[in-house]
């Protein structure tokens, strides 16, 4: 299918595939997401409409807490509706996410994910936001730069739709939802095509109407909530085979190959990094240079990361990984390690897969630099016989020493970050992107 170019970067993306499913945004503006609800208001404004032949209806609230209010309301009454927001703001709108995926309402939160304050403000990105909503019973899509958002966008909402669990899509705030590219966007006759609108009738007969009388938002005691609670278990077991459905029919349409957890790298790798977000198209870079230099290294990009699909991710490791770094862009002090680490070590113990050794690493906290040089630094910890189980890369830790040691090869200067980046061994490579 032939599409059209644009230049644009993810916020632009993220706006324009949502534009198409939504039928009102309850938004409130905060860095760097504000673009997305503002290209929703200035396009409902000038007339654009939407899948379903409507204007989309833009709601501005006071606050994140009642933009979240809204959303819930606008979907229980059976409209499909959809926010944009990070950081402190997604966190005001925990409590409704609660209750938006304890009713199984379709609702989708883009989100370019931000550092959450913490012993000092930072208005950069990382994966603290999104990190802390884990428990809320949305899923959660990630995206690695503007033409995936443009792509994956549409299948956050498709399964949202058809699965009846909400969804956070998010990606790499300022990295990716300000990175400019030409990218192909997407036609709505063909987005319209993929939509199960027998799930939408669904959902609107759902709504509260008192002509259709229905119980919700009730209160429930001891004696029933705990099996109330479990009775939502078989829409998470079947909502990884529906996204997995709607990347199959992206993909054949676009002649992507967009799954739960793409591999790249040598097919035979011992050493394999899992990530999620734009560090991944740097990971690439540098796999792209070990591997024409004799080595085997690969990567495992998590794209599905709620509800988290062990066996998918198992498949994707290559049979002869023997070592695994698993890169995290957050911190949770007092862990015994951050979030997609625990659940790969899970992953791999669940399958009794003891004999691999698992590393978690810690990167990008505020949007800092995460060049070539250390990523190859973690494929060089990677290389010991005892790689440090925990380390951060980016920074010197001369705190608590878990900065990897230096690596063996020979650094030259190189500008793929900014004029000052940390130095990574010479090669004729040419990133992509600067660093993640």
């Amino acid at each position: 299918m032939a599409r059209k170019l644009k230049t644009m970067d993810g916020n632009t993306a993220a706006a324009h595939v949502s534009y198409a499913f939504t039928e009102v945004a309850g938004i409130y503006p905060i860095t760097p997401s504000s673009p997305m609800a503002d290209y929703v208001d200035q396009w409902a404004a000038q007339g654009r409409e939407n899948i379903f032949g409507n204007r989309v209806k833009v709601v501005e609230m006071q606050s994140e807490a009642g933009a979240s209010g809204t959303v819930h309301g606008s979907l229980a009454a059976g409209a499909l509706t959809t926010t944009y927001t990070a950081s402190q703001g997604l966190l005001l709108m925990i409590p409704n996410m609660y209750k938006i995926a304890g009713e199984l309402l379709p609702a989708v939160f883009h989100v370019s994910a931000r550092t959450v304050a913490s012993h000092a403000l930072n208005i950069f990105g990382d994966h603290s936001d999104v990190y802390a909503c884990r428990q809320t019973g949305f899923a959660m899509l990630c995206e690695t730069n503007p033409q995936e958002v443009m792509d994956l966008g549409a299948v956050a909402h498709l399964a949202a739709i058809k699965g009846r669990v909400p969804f956070i899509n998010f990606f790499d705030g300022f990295r990716t939802s300000h990175e400019i590219q030409k990218i192909q966007i997407w036609d709505y006759d063909d987005l319209k095509e993929m939509v199960d609108m027998d799930a939408v009738a669904a959902f609107r007969k759902h709504c509260l109407n008192p002509e259709r009388p229905a119980m919700r938002g009730s209160h429930e005691n001891g004696d029933i909530f705990f099996q109330h609670r479990e009775a939502c278990n078989k829409y998470y077991d079947a909502l990884p085979a529906i996204v997995e459905e709607y990347m199959d029919k992206v993909n054949a349409k676009l002649g992507t190959n967009y799954k739960p957890f793409n591999y790249y790298g040598a097919p035979d790798a011992d050493r394999v990094i899992i990530a999620m977000g734009s560090i991944s198209d740097v990971i690439e870079e540098v796999i792209d240079y070990l591997n024409a230099n004799g080595e085997k290294v690969g990567l495992v990009k998590v794209r599905l990361y709620r509800p988290f699909c062990p066996d998918k991710l198992l498949a994707a490791i290559p049979a002869t990984a023997k070592k695994i770094a698993v890169l995290d862009r957050t911190k949770e002090p007092g862990a015994q390690g951050e979030p997609l680490y625990l659940d790969v070590v899970t992953a791999l113990a669940n399958a009794g897969k003891t004999d691999v050794v698992v590393t978690g690493g810690r990167y990008g906290l505020g949007s800092k630099d995460t060049p070539p040089a250390s990523v190859f630094a973690v494929y060089d910890e990677l290389k010991k016989d005892q790689p440090k189980r925990q380390f951060t890369i980016g920074i010197v830790d001369d705190v608590t020493g878990l900065s990897p040691s230096a690596p063996t090869r020979t650094p030259s200067r190189s500008s793929a970050t900014t004029p000052t980046s940390t130095s990574r061994p010479t090669s004729s490579m040419t990133p992509r992107r600067p660093a993640a």
